[in-house]
């Protein structure tokens, strides 16, 4: 006689709910039950994490994770579009669409939903919020009649929509009530760096601002008045200030909730009702909503685990919930952004930060008040050492080194994780569940996605997990893939060679010849392999970096011919080689930076940096100091930047060669190379180094026959000295070695690899580069001499060529400072010392250090303002 199995009935097919029927249907306990799934939305489960990619398909299909044909062949009934009114805990009912059904296992998967303020006109025609496809295609459907869009939320899902409007076309917007953009993920300098990259990108950001009603626009369909008195005219509003629990059936069923909302749960994710378990964003766990798929993963296994108990035959242990990682990286608007652990910091902790205003670049470290364990971080603008931080933390081991030396970890460099590290904080999934699966012939990342679930959550821990699937493979002696990215399977020197060969000029041709067969549709390419390709197209022609072919694949400094400070200005930086300058120049660079407010500065280049230009401002500043005879410094570029020189014998008792000459003819041949990274040259006049030659990519240091030439050099966080490469070198000589390295250097390079890691990456090391140069072992020098002839031949000042291409010139738009702005939205400056400055907590005039203690990360800076100081 047939036995009729429990009925087990899940509610909701989100990601949360999918997974737990991911995980029943795996450990093979669906033969053991009846289940029915009932999701409210009308297609199956979707990765609403990669949300925007809708827009970049116009399509849901990449999103879906699974189908009702799936879920059929499990045996798993799955009703769509079927909402559950009631639950009668007592008599274990379900009422769906009036119907009512028996359960003997209950788990409500129920989700969130989006929070929409209270603000008066919130319901008018095109207001609408950014959760489901649904929204997604109401606001495509809506952006077709549009110019202009605001996103009220600048949070991870407000940036997230902001980025789906700018992808749409439109003048987009962000507003937020706090004041900095992403509050519960960044501090405040982090936030701040945030909104200046994006509004650098044209986006505006608008914060510490309430939104009081929504009513009729003059120039658009709406107007958002602020409680401030200011305004905003916008086509179309997407809110996206925050999610709530969906815990509406709970509450209609006398299961308990949270005094503001959610589902109680305890540690076995129960609720208070016998046999029900509540798992993701709709349960409330020790006073915490978990907005992150990750922590409702954790949750689907513990529920299930508890579920599995209860069946006779099962003797494991069940698993309880402790709470969840809330660790995350992820790339806003073409920005990178990570958090870890409590990246806003906490009572009594130490830190170490490193804040680069000028690379765009912001990080933090959290350490207990030993200063030798990590409790969290924040990187903002470069998120290399995310994976070395996320395992240290994870870990919970001490610090081995000074915590500042986390900060300083190379990219390239091998990562150390014990077997039992946690790789994926959204599926559990360690280092050594990863390489068991290598080892039994898994080696492609799609692969491991499947079998361990390993970066198909987030995302976050991809490249990590790629890297230990090729450390993996290596062990074994297989070959790995090096491809630059997802799009292509080839690194940066093999699509230079590609380009050299094919006589490839744009990136069109180039994804069409050699992106992989399944990378993504024609023209979309990444942030990754466009300023690649963009860099090696440049290498190879020389071309305008800003015509039409090329425009759409620079970064944001390259694409306005400036390096974007912190306020939003942009940085001046003409070409002053070697530093030398007459005096009726000078005198023309100070009326320019006079009659433009610029603050001014000499920098450790031998050049003069202007700051605080606007954007409006920028061709009509350059217009000036062209006619005056000066052109681009290529200061925002993967160029020659500088060639730094003492005065030689010239002037100097000490010098035995002309190292100002010298170094001027250097930078006026290599002022139009682009490179993989940037590059910096120093002449020295004899051995005393004024210069500080060894210290730079390529060095050269006077003798009394000649020329000794340094290669490799480092200053910055990484600092290396040059490999005296030759000795006692003619000038033709000289000349020839760099036009050979430099050229071997462009052609050989990984993406954005300075001279000095590369050095480092050479099998053979200098031995081997000198026999390439100098005995020309690879039979290449011919070629890479009339390589960089030819792109010597092709130099233009880049800002010259770009006055008079009236396209270029139409984005300088005003939107720093525009004239017909109030005041209050214009920004400000303090002056001290005679000149300009931004006005913000950090930019002071005096610094004091004050240690407190002898752990690490102890250093704390003490800003003092000018009173306080004369005083």
């Amino acid at each position: 006689m047939k036995t009729s199995k429990p009925k087990l009935v899940i509610v909701g097919n989100g990601m949360v709910g999918h997974h737990f029927v991911e995980q029943l249907c795996e450990q093979q306990l669906s033969q053991h039950y009846d289940v029915a799934v009932y999701g409210a939305e009308k297609i199956a489960a979707y990765d609403r994490v990669q949300l925007s990619k809708y827009f970049a398909s116009g399509s849901a299909e990449e999103l879906m994770l699974t189908t009702q044909a799936d879920y059929e062949a499990k045996g798993v009934e799955l009703h769509l579009g079927q909402q559950v009114s009631h639950i009668d805990t007592a008599n274990k009912r379900l009422t769906v669409n009036g119907q009512q059904t028996q359960y003997d296992k209950l788990v409500l998967a129920t989700g969130s939903y989006p929070f929409v303020p209270p603000i008066k006109g919130n319901d008018r025609r095109d207001c609408m919020v950014y959760r489901t496809i649904e929204d997604l295609e109401a606001i495509e459907q809506a952006a077709l009649n549009a110019s202009s869009g605001v996103v009220i939320g600048g949070g991870l899902l407000g940036l997230e929509a902001a980025n789906a409007l700018s992808a749409l076309g439109l003048e987009t917007h962000v507003v937020e009530f706090a004041p900095q953009l992403m509050s519960v993920q960044l501090n405040d300098k982090g936030g701040e760096l945030l909104k200046q990259k994006i509004q650098a990108l044209g986006l505006g950001v608008h914060l510490s601002k309430a939104t009081e009603e929504i009513v009729d626009g003059e120039s658009a369909q709406h107007r958002l008045n602020f409680s401030d008195g200011s305004f905003l005219e916008t086509d179309m509003i997407v809110f996206s200030a925050g999610i709530r629990p969906q815990d509406t059936l709970a509450r209609s069923s006398d299961i308990s909730v949270g005094e503001r909302g959610g589902i109680v749960i305890d540690d076995n994710c129960q609720t208070s009702a016998k046999d029900v378990y509540a798992i993701g964003e709709c349960a409330l766990w020790q006073q915490k909503i978990f907005g992150l798929v990750a922590p409702g993963y954790q949750m689907a296994k513990v529920a299930l685990s508890q579920i599995a108990q209860q069946m006779p035959e099962r003797v494991q242990a069940p698993l309880t919930f402790t709470g969840a990682d809330m660790s995350t990286k992820l790339k806003l608007l073409g920005v990178d952004v990570a958090s870890i652990g409590e990246s806003r910091g906490f009572a009594g902790a130490q830190y170490v930060e490193l804040s680069d205003l000028q690379a765009g670049v912001y990080k933090k470290l959290w350490l207990d008040e030993t200063g030798l364990y990590l409790r969290g971080a924040v990187l903002v603008g470069n998120v290399d050492e995310y994976s070395h931080l996320l395992s240290q933390y994870l870990s919970g081991d001490a610090l081995e080194e000074p915590a500042v030396t986390l900060l300083l970890t190379d990219e390239s460099a091998p990562l150390t994780l014990k077997d039992n590290a946690i790789v994926c904080s959204c599926h559990q999934v360690t280092k050594a569940d990863i390489v068991e699966q290598v080892i039994a012939g898994n080696h492609q990342l799609a692969e491991i996605k499947s079998c361990t679930k390993a970066a198909s959550g987030c995302g976050g821990c991809s490249a990590l997990v790629q890297q230990i699937i090729d450390d993996t493979m290596q062990a074994q002696g297989l070959d790995t893939e090096s491809g630059i990215c997802c799009h292509f399977e080839h690194d940066r020197q093999a699509l230079f060679h590609l380009c050299q060969v094919e006589n490839i000029h744009d990136f069109e041709h180039l994804y069409q010849q050699h992106a992989k067969a399944n990378a993504s549709p024609l023209g979309l390419g990444c942030d990754i392999c466009k300023p690649v390709a963009a860099s090696i197209f440049a290498t190879l022609e020389n071309q305008y970096v800003l015509n039409e072919k090329h425009v759409a694949l620079q970064d944001s400094n390259d694409a306005y011919l400036g390096n974007l400070q912190k306020d939003g200005s942009y940085s001046v930086v003409p070409r002053i080689a070697a530093g030398e300058i007459t005096p009726d120049k000078l005198i023309a660079m100070g009326q320019v930076a006079k009659r433009y407010d610029l603050y001014t500065k000499i920098t450790g280049g031998q050049r003069i940096d202007m700051f605080g230009a606007q954007l409006a401002d920028l061709p009509a500043i350059w217009s000036e100091l062209i006619a005056h005879g000066f052109e681009t410094g290529h200061a925002y570029g993967k160029s020659l930047r500088t060639v730094k020189s003492c005065v030689g014998n010239t002037w100097c008792r000490y010098g035995v060669q002309d190292s100002m000459g010298l170094a001027i003819a250097l930078e006026h041949r290599y002022k139009g190379l682009r490179s993989p990274h940037k590059i910096k040259f120093a002449v020295s006049g004899c051995t005393r180094e004024c210069a500080e030659a060894q210290s730079k990519d390529i060095g050269v240091i006077a003798t009394e026959k000649g020329w000794n030439l340094f290669v490799g050099g480092n200053g910055g966080m990484r600092p290396r000295h040059g490999d005296l490469f030759a000795t006692d070198l003619s000038t033709e000589q000289l000349v020839l070695y760099i036009d050979r390295i430099l050229m071997f250097y462009s052609k050989t390079a990984a993406r954005l690899q300075r001279t000095s890691v590369w050095m480092e990456s050479l099998a053979g090391g200098l031995e081997y580069l000198q026999s390439v140069i100098i005995d020309d072992a690879l039979g290449v020098n011919h070629a890479l001499e009339l390589q960089m002839d030819k792109v010597v031949a092709n130099y233009q000042c880049e800002w010259k060529t770009s006055l008079e291409d009236k396209v270029f010139l139409q984005r300088f738009s005003e939107f720093v400072n525009p004239e017909n702005a109030p005041a209050s939205t214009k920004k400000q400056y303090q002056y001290q010392r005679e000149q300009k400055f931004p006005i913000a907590s950090d930019v002071q005039t005096f610094t004091e250090i004050n240690r407190s203690g002898s752990g690490a990360g102890d250093i704390a800076i003490t800003l003092l303002d000018e009173e306080e100081v004369l005083v």
